[in-house]
């Protein structure tokens, strides 16, 4: 595929994300009205996966987005640390989905996982997991692994396996919030985990690299590491998400050929 081909493609595999602690509800709403007027500028071009908010924002962005397609998606479970009670991860995403998430995005409890406490690191995602889905069936659950804490190979194969035998519906490699974020090496690993999950059980497990990405040369290069290691069925938003906001600007730049800042 062409480089502009996949600009556009990915465009539309983006959860245009606002984690800031001074976001407010009212540049939510501002965020999700740019989307809703998006084609009036860009008809030629796909809207993005989904808005990527803190929980407490679900309602507005599923009040105020036109396009339910446009999937509303929250980091939950206490992010980016993870360093609360379970009841207080669940509630909180429980509370999500009820005012209108249609994705939580939860981050691997490292305080278990880093010392080897498997079973507990499992535990939080299946109980999280099944608290959701008793809300709303099709909501989605995907698990950040952190991949920048995780230092060796195997820890990230373990970590991608954990998740994805737990229920998780995606795995994404980081939050963002701490150094290094995604990597090709990471995406490579985790990619090859998906594929080996896939199959021995059949089950499809979406893959989202987060996290410090931006240029379109960055969105070619994970396109390419799923392309070669999971295949075309993968080349989809129900498998494939970016968490790259940043990257919204750019790739239109890139296809308008003039700068755009529109997001």
């Amino acid at each position: 595929m062409e480089n502009k081909a996949i600009y556009k493609t990915v465009l539309g595999m983006i959860d245009l994300t606002s984690l800031n602690s001074t976001d407010t509800y009212g540049k939510i709403a501002a965020m999700t009205e740019k989307v809703n007027r998006f084609h009036a500028s860009f008809p030629d071009y796909p809207l993005p996966a989904s808005i990527c908010v803190y929980p407490n924002f679900a309602a507005t962005v599923a009040r105020t987005r036109k396009d339910t397609d446009v999937h509303v998606t929250v980091v939950g479970g206490c992010f980016p640390a993870s360093q609360s009670p379970l009841p207080v991860k669940i509630s909180e995403c429980e509370t999500a989905v009820r005012d209108g998430a249609d994705e939580v995005d939860i981050v691997l409890a490292l305080n278990s996982f880093l010392e080897k406490n498997y079973k507990e690191a499992e535990r939080e995602i299946v109980e999280i997991g099944r608290a959701i889905r008793a809300v709303r069936p099709e909501v989605h659950l995907k698990v950040i692994l952190e991949t920048g804490a995780l230092k060796e190979t195997a820890l990230i194969e373990d970590a991608s396996f954990l998740a994805m035998e737990a229920g998780a519906d995606f795995i994404k490699t980081s939050t963002g919030k701490m150094q290094p974020a995604a990597t090709p090496e990471a995406a490579q690993v985790m990619c090859r985990c998906i594929k080996d999950y896939y199959g021995r059980t059949g089950r499809m497990v979406g893959f989202k690299p987060a996290g410090g990405i931006a240029t379109p040369e960055d969105a070619v290069t994970y396109w390419n590491i799923v392309a070669d290691t999971l295949g075309e069925r993968w080349l989809d938003k129900r498998w494939f998400r970016f968490g790259a906001s940043r990257m919204a600007n750019n790739l239109l730049s890139a296809l308008e050929g003039r700068e755009v800042k529109y997001y």
